[in-house]
């Protein structure tokens, strides 16, 4: 049963302890009516409805079911808490309904054992004999002490003994004296492991304590080693309520381990929705970056040049515009410029440079010193070749190299790889002929 439930329950019945009067409320009519199914009887209190206001205000326990239900709610938390708290609560066990008699547990001090060290004759083997037969008569006699002080004369004359033992708590079991009998039955069964008379004893002591499965246990061992039907008889008794324990105890075993997995469960969608919240918040994170720079990957942003020299004024690729870093026009250092510029490659027919269309130092189709404005960008971006290449990390270096120090050129002209991509850029930049 839900243990809230219970809780409320409680508080409802210590209530009406406190005030039989809050019976007599209609909305509890239902209730009333059930105890007095019940054959119970009520107090006058319980049906005076004109009355039942004042004396609730005069004891100070006026309280009706929304009264309750309100006061409750402050401490039961939420209507549908969520599932990880629910889990967190220990699970509450139901008790267990048991049958048989159980006696309260004997304090007494330990009865006197034998020594085992003690050599036995035959002469005192004959006196335990005798003590043992004078046990059995004030035994048979209902005499239970007195035939307890002759068997303990017999188990110190004969420490060796597990009959004697075993037959002494049988008598501390008529005396329901479970403890005492138990520590008799220990003793036979060390002496000697196969007394059926030390495991038939101690079975039934345990049994008398309440303790149904360990008595099953012993009470089945005694009856495999010598069956008689006091035996029988006992564990018919113990059985059913060893069973039940069992039953109980695996059903919550079973409770308890289907919580930790759900609990493992949730801790794993947890650790998903983790992962994949940090993923998202990266993506989109990369998405962004991507834009601010122009979505070009792996290269020098702007332009939408995948990788390679952007266009348009961007910072570090080839701008136009007369951007630093770049091949810049009218004549910006670091680049390729133009207008007769020192470090540049002079165009207008001048030697070691690129003709620039009558205009002297510049590429062709430009004005004085600059990058031509006529570039039509989509020749480079629509030439496979050039777009390869630029994902071409030794092709990459060289331009770099390049854009740093124009005049660095002359030492990758020779190489296979990068001239002709370079003389093929320089090719997309030519004027209208």
């Amino acid at each position: 049963m839900d243990p809230a439930k219970v809780k409320e329950l409680k508080l409802f019945v210590d209530q009406i302890k406190a005030n039989p009067a809050i019976l007599s409320n209609s909305s509890l009519k239902f209730f009333r009516d059930y105890l007095e199914s019940l054959h119970c009887k009520l107090p006058a209190a319980a049906y005076d409805s004109g009355d039942a206001g004042a004396s609730r205000k005069k004891d100070g326990s006026d309280i009706d079911m929304e009264d309750f239900e309100d006061e409750d709610a402050d401490t039961k938390g939420p209507a549908n808490p969520p599932d990880d708290l629910e889990s967190d609560d220990e699970i509450v066990e139901s008790d267990v309904e048991l049958e048989g008699e159980i006696v309260e547990a004997d304090n007494d001090p330990p009865q006197k054992m034998g020594d085992p060290s003690v050599e036995v004759t035959e002469e005192s083997r004959d006196a335990s004999q005798e003590a043992k037969g004078k046990a059995m008569e004030a035994i048979s006699e209902g005499k239970l002490d007195e035939g307890i002080e002759h068997l303990t004369e017999a188990i110190l004359l004969n420490p060796t003994s597990a009959i004697m033992y075993g037959t002494r708590a049988n008598v501390y079991i008529k005396m329901k004296k479970p403890n005492a009998a138990i520590r008799d039955a220990n003793a036979a069964l060390e002496i000697n492991p196969d007394s059926a008379k030390g495991y038939k004893s101690r079975g039934m002591a345990l049994a008398m304590l309440g303790k149904w499965e360990e008595a099953a246990k012993d009470l089945h061992l005694a009856s495999k080693l010598d069956y008689d039907e006091e035996i029988n008889a006992a564990l018919k008794k113990v059985e059913p309520n060893a069973h039940k324990i069992e039953e109980h105890r695996r059903k919550y075993d079973r409770l308890r381990k289907e919580r930790e997995e759900k609990k493992l469960q949730r801790e794993r969608q947890r650790r998903r929705a983790e992962a994949e919240a940090a993923y998202e918040k990266a993506t989109k994170k990369e998405e962004s970056s991507s834009e601010t720079f122009g979505g070009m990957p792996g290269g020098f942003p702007g332009g939408g040049m995948p990788g390679g020299f952007p266009g348009g004024g961007m910072p570090g690729g080839f701008p136009g515009g007369g951007m630093p870093g770049g091949f810049p026009g009218g004549g910006m250092p670091g680049g390729f410029p133009g207008g007769g510029m020192p470090g540049g490659f002079p165009g207008g027919g001048m030697p070691g440079g690129f003709p620039g269309g009558g205009m002297p130092g510049a590429f062709p189709g430009a004005g004085s010193g600059g990058v031509p404005g006529n570039i039509d960008m989509s020749k480079i971006l629509n030439d496979p070749e050039l777009m390869a290449a630029f994902k071409d990390p030794d092709v990459m270096a060289a331009l770099q190299d390049v854009m740093k120090n124009p005049a660095n050129l002359a030492k990758h002209q020779a190489n296979p790889k990068v001239a002709p991509i370079i003389a093929k850029m320089m090719s997309k930049f030519a004027g209208p002929k």
